[in-house]
């Protein structure tokens, strides 16, 4: 029978995956907004898709860059988590 504690380690688990995971596409996000702020206060231009496009492009190309190791990150968790599941049982 599975406990508290374990379904406890299980969800700390995989949140800290998901922060692992998503953080990378985050800060790519972030640095270029930083990027574009900083560019529309220097030239004083107030285009809202000025932020959006070049956000979402290198988020894409980010997660082409990354995906792979996203995928394997993912999917080596709930390998180990159907893996150990005989153990949740008892």
């Amino acid at each position: 029978m599975i406990t508290e504690g374990q379904v406890l380690d299980i969800a700390r688990e995989a949140l800290f995956l998901i922060i692992r995971v998503s953080a990378p596409l985050l800060l790519i996000s972030l640095i270029i907004g930083l990027i574009i702020s900083i560019f529309q206060t220097v030239t004083s231009i107030q285009e809202q898709t000025l932020t959006f496009v070049p956000k979402i492009v290198a988020v894409f190309l980010g997660l082409m860059l990354i995906g792979g190791w996203m995928l394997e990150q993912l999917s080596g968790f709930m390998t180990d988590l159907w893996s150990d599941f005989g153990i949740y049982l008892r």
